[in-house]
């Protein structure tokens, strides 16, 4: 239970600083910067995994590497949203 918690919190962190980024932050709340923030986790972590830089695994608990993953997965999951949404990445 306290591991979704963290993942929560961690993907809520992880999604605002992407929104920030991306500059779209005053688009979403919080509910989607949690999903922003846990799908850009996955994203990062099999993005990560195909390149075959180490850090992205689920199993590697949070660390400075895994942030720095998911942080870049949401980034690019926002900039895909954005393509699509406005027909350019800001």
């Amino acid at each position: 239970m306290m591991s979704i918690i963290i993942w929560l919190i961690v993907g809520g962190i992880i999604g605002w600083i992407a929104s920030m980024i991306m500059k779209t932050d005053a688009q979403q709340g919080i509910f989607l910067n949690i999903v922003v923030g846990i799908i850009g986790a996955f994203l990062g972590g099999w993005l990560a995994g195909l390149m075959g830089i180490g850090g992205g695994d689920i199993n590697d608990g949070i660390s400075i590497p895994s942030i720095l993953i998911s942080l870049v997965g949401a980034i690019v999951l926002l900039a895909i949203v954005n393509l699509f949404r406005r027909g350019r990445v800001r």
